[in-house]
């Protein structure tokens, strides 16, 4: 019979709330959340302006998304204003709060990632990311032919 508690969905399952947990700790003080950073990040580099982008770029449903940047905007984490091009959407920027403190929220994720990954040579880290992204790449085609729920 297979083990199912080592199958990679329950190990992978194990390992990402692990990493949620220990985010959340270390972000907390600094005003963020681990939902947020996506957001944060997509926001800083340019890669989304609009919720649908963001959305999109988090992988997550548009209300969840417009609940999540309700509560980043009542902590000052970010800002809105019009959409010129689309009067019915608003473009989101961050806050120069939220923008200053990145930088070390950015800092505690990669140290956690560094203590997590312990005893794992560099190129067993990187073989480790690499194989995870090809996953969730496997993942998403899944999920885009609608085989998600068999």
């Amino acid at each position: 019979m297979i083990d199912v508690l080592r199958s990679p969905g329950h190990l992978v399952s194990l390992a990402a709330r692990g990493f949620s947990r220990l985010s959340e700790a270390r972000l907390k003080p600094l005003g963020f959340g681990v939902g947020t950073l996506p957001v944060l990040i997509a926001l800083e580099e340019g890669r989304a302006h609009t919720q649908r982008d963001l959305a999109d770029f988090a992988r997550i449903e548009q209300p969840s998304m417009a609940q999540m940047l309700a509560r980043m905007e009542r902590d000052g984490l970010i800002r809105r204003t019009p959409d010129p091009r689309d009067g019915r959407s608003s473009l989101v920027a961050l806050t120069d709060a939220a923008r200053t403190r990145l930088p070390d929220a950015c800092a505690v994720l990669f140290a956690g990632n560094d203590e997590a990954l312990a005893g794992l040579t560099q190129a067993e880290a990187v073989q480790f990311v690499a194989l995870l992204e090809r996953v969730i790449d496997n993942l998403d085609q899944i999920a885009k032919k609608g085989d998600a729920g068999r």
